[in-house]
């Protein structure tokens, strides 16, 4: 999938994720891909730098944790981020319709 067509959404896309589970990086990036059906393949370069940023925000808490001898540091939803991620989803549904009369006016 394009980058470009990422952009912007990638905040929602790793609320959503982490809505289940807590779950530590390469697990986030491998629920995305799954749950798309692969389509989308996002690198660590930019789900890294975001966990972080929404971490900061207050939307994510993380925690650090051994596995197998490897420290991860594990991320899950806060209460901020419950509520953020339902806006987001609001906007996301206002925006797809508004595109959607547009793209397929005949809907």
């Amino acid at each position: 999938m394009n980058a470009d067509a990422l952009r912007g959404h990638m905040d929602a896309l790793l609320l959503s994720v982490l809505e289940r589970e807590p779950l530590h990086g390469y697990a986030i990036i491998e629920a995305l891909r799954e749950r798309s059906g692969g389509a989308l393949d996002v690198p660590t370069g930019t789900v890294y730098p975001a966990l972080r940023r929404l971490e900061r925000a207050g939307l994510l808490a993380g925690e650090w944790a051994s596995d197998g001898g490897r420290k991860r540091r594990t991320y899950r939803l806060t209460d901020t981020g419950r509520k953020a991620l339902a806006g987001e989803r609001s906007a996301w549904q206002s925006f797809t319709t508004a595109i959607g009369s547009v793209l397929d006016p005949l809907r």
